[in-house]
């Protein structure tokens, strides 16, 4: 199966998700930028910039708040919005999947997907797999019981088993 280049730069949304990130974008892009250039015209008046903080610290919050906008605005352009997925036991991104190594009795439990993919902030703590990950791809659309063999980027090739793969809930 390939899988075309278009398909490699999905990034799969909740339509939850999808709308929080538009609101973020949508916040950034008018008050958040705004008051950016508020505080830089600000400090810029209070003299020389050289040695000026608050201004040096307003431009570093502008650049790091113009790299979000880029970062949001390619998300949502590469997003393709869909429902949670079912509770079938299919592998597919949105679903959290338990796995063993072959020749390991020890699982390994990730969700597939991205964090932005379900609205997840950094304090929840899984791992999450890229559905074009080497192993995300292998396993996509692979059932509990079934095994799948994939390259690791250390070149080894890896089999796993799928345990289990359950929708993610919050």
């Amino acid at each position: 199966m390939t899988t075309s280049n278009e398909e490699k730069n999905t990034i799969w949304l909740t339509q939850e998700a999808y709308d929080r990130l538009q609101a973020e974008l949508d916040h950034l892009r008018g008050p958040a930028r705004q008051e950016i250039t508020t505080k830089i015209a600000d400090a810029r008046e209070e003299g020389d910039l050289r040695e000026n903080g608050g201004y040096h610290a307003a431009r570093e919050e502008q650049g790091k708040s113009e790299a979000r906008i880029r970062q949001l605005e390619d998300m949502l352009r590469r997003a393709e919005v869909g429902e949670a997925p079912a509770d079938d036991g299919l592998v597919e991104p949105g679903m959290v999947v338990t796995i063993t190594f072959a020749g390991d009795d020890d699982t390994e439990t990730f969700l597939l997907g991205s964090r932005e993919m379900l609205g997840l902030d950094a304090s929840v703590e899984i791992e999450v797999y890229s559905p074009q990950s080497p192993l995300g791809s292998a396993i996509n659309g692979k059932k509990a019981g079934e095994s799948a063999t994939y390259t690791a980027p250390n070149g080894r090739e890896l089999t796993v088993e799928i345990v289990d793969a359950k929708p993610y809930v919050a």
